[in-house]
Formats: structure tokens, sequence, C-alpha cells
């Protein structure tokens, strides 16, 4: 995907930002609030928003939408990282500062879902990167984006790390009077320490599972995706046994664990925070992802077997297959399994 397929034919001319953008130039801002200091924000008017995911990914929906291309939330293992190269941009601290806002995202999914040719499949959302990340605060592009899919009661699911969702809480239960909704929260571990050096922009562990229960309290079940599982640091029984008493504890309706899988472009700007933070582990690391970019099936079917054994303990259950679903608390809320779910662990 390069920047002349993000922009529309009304945007040729101008000239911010030609040298690297070509003629389809896009309008760059920054902004001086400090959530922002350091970020630079590359506005584009879209084209299309829905993409279809391509057939061979196995993926459990054909459809998403994402509003923004790189993510503040800067998770050193992001598998998203390495689209930021599609554009010519850098996928480590790149893809943490230089955000792509496609500002006109909700009017073309509108025009996108009235056409003919669209037969309403599900959408999902929050698969690449998070569209409540720090910048939704700013841009606002979820609620047009929500109250275009209630209004031709178009099925959808959303992916998150954030509790900027919470503001659109009155929109979600709409939706779900006239739609199937699937809403899950990404938590892979409690552990502090980890939280900030792995996962910066994110808000807390803690602040997520209040996200799932205020969504609970609503009538909205949550699934919480246990994403990433990440090796020797957050796999000891002792600590998947506190993350999922903690997501039990919040009323999720199903947990699902998906063990960190580094793609080309994380796989490298994980690797070098590994060397700073944990040096010891690297011979590790690089035994265990020898094979690629996965962990190896014995590794992941023992950890999706302990969080499973735990999440009955607790009372939630394992997740069945496909995130859409209709809001209804006493219903269990499907999530991706196997090599599917590996495949969303972005945040």
């Amino acid at each position: 995907m390069r920047w002349d397929n993000l922009t529309d034919e009304s945007e040729h001319g101008r000239a911010a930002d030609a040298a690297l953008f070509g003629a389809d130039a896009v309008t760059t801002r920054t902004f001086d609030g400090p959530e922002f200091r350091g970020i630079t924000f590359h506005e584009v008017r879209a084209r299309s928003v829905l993409n279809r995911v391509p057939g061979a990914s196995r993926m459990p929906f054909e459809w998403t939408v994402n509003p923004y291309r790189g993510c503040t939330h800067a998770c050193v293992y992001c598998f998203a990282r390495k689209t930021h190269g599609y554009l010519d941009l850098d996928t480590g601290i790149g893809f943490d500062t230089q955000i792509v806002v496609k500002v006109n995202a909700p009017e073309v999914l509108r025009r996108q879902l009235a056409s003919r040719r669209w037969q309403g499949d599900h959408v999902a959302m929050g698969t690449n990167v998070d569209c409540y990340q720090r910048a939704e605060g700013r841009y606002r592009l979820m609620p047009g984006i929500i109250s275009a899919l209630t209004d031709h009661a178009n099925p959808f699911s959303i992916l998150t790390k954030g509790t900027l969702i919470l503001r659109d809480l009155e929109l979600l239960v709409r939706a779900a009077e006239v739609t199937d909704v699937g809403i899950s929260v990404s938590v892979g571990f409690l552990d502090a320490e980890l939280w900030r050096t792995v996962e910066p922009g994110t808000p807390a562990p803690e602040r997520r599972l209040d996200v799932v229960r205020t969504l609970g309290e609503h009538g909205i079940g949550c699934g919480v995706l246990m994403a990433p599982v990440i090796p020797f640091l957050s796999d000891h029984p002792d600590r998947l046994r506190e993350t999922v008493r903690a997501i039990a504890a919040a009323g999720a309706t199903s947990v699902t664990p998906l063990v960190l899988h580094l793609r080309p472009g994380a796989r490298e700007w994980f690797t070098a925070w590994l060397g700073r933070h944990h040096p010891h582990l690297v011979r590790r690391y690089e035994r265990l992802y020898a094979e690629g970019s996965y962990a190896p099936r014995w590794y992941q079917r023992r950890i999706t077997r302990q969080v499973h054994e735990l999440a009955r303990e607790y009372g939630i259950g394992p997740a069945r297959a496909g995130l859409a679903r209709r809001i209804r608390p006493a219903e269990p809320a499907p999530a991706p399994t196997g090599s599917e779910a590996v495949q969303l662990s972005l945040m």
C-alpha cells in the first residue's frame, strides 16, 4: 500500500511532503499537547476504507477498516510495524511517531456501505493498529464509523487496548440493538514493569480491565485476548494465574491466549528491546524462534492448555472461533483461535 493509494485525486497538487509522498501529498501536522509531543500526523483523504482480507490469511472475517496507520501505543512486538515499510516509513520509531490519519474515513465508509455492491459482511476493526490509540482522542473518527455501520445494521467487531472506547459506549449500545457487535480488549499480562517497557504508550493493564468491567455493567459482554503471552517474561504459571484471575474478576465473557509472534519488522525491533532490557534472554529467543515468526506448536499448545484450565477454574471458559456477535452478557464472546488468533496479537 503506497501513499498514492491512500489519497483522493482532489489532493493532487499539494506541495507538503511531496518529496516523501509523491504527487498525492498529505497535510502534515504536529500538536503542542504533551500527549502528542514528538508525534507527526500525516492527514490523507482515503479513496476507500473497506479493506478485503487476502483469502489465504484464514482470518475469521473478510473485511477490515483501519482509520490509522502507525500507532502511538508503541508496543515493541507489534506485527503491524512491517506495514509502515510499505509507505517507505521506518518500522521502528517511525511506526510509533509517524501516524497516518484517514481523516475522511467515516464519510467514505458511509458511501461504501450504501453501494449496491456491498453485501453487508462483517467488518473488523483494530486488527492492524488500534483504532482507539491516542490520535483518536483528537480526530474522533470512530463515532462516525460506528454510526455509519449502525445506520446500515452492518455487523462489526472492535479489538483494542484503548480505554477511549468508553467514550463511545452509548453508540455501541445502540449498535448492538440492530446488529451483531463484538468487543475484545487485549490484556496479555499484569506486570507493571514489563508493561512500561514493552507497551509504553498503552493504558495500564488494570485500566483495560476496567474497560471490560464497565462494558459488562452496561450490558455489553466483552472478551479478552490475553495477548501476547511473552516467553520467559509473562509465561510463568503464577503469572498466567494472576492474569486469568484478574480477567475473570473484571467479568470477561471469554479469554483467549495468544503467544508472541515476531514477523519481520517487529522481530528486529523486539530483539533490540530484548537486548537492552533482558540480554540474558536473547539466545533463548533465537532458539525458540529459530524456525520462523512463531513459537513452536508445543509451546503454543502448552500455554493454551494452561490458560484454558485456569479459565475453567475461574468460570470463564475458552472462546469460540470468530469475533462478531450480538452483545448479550450471558452469551460467551467468540474470539479467534489457533493460528488465526495468533495473527491478531497486535497489541
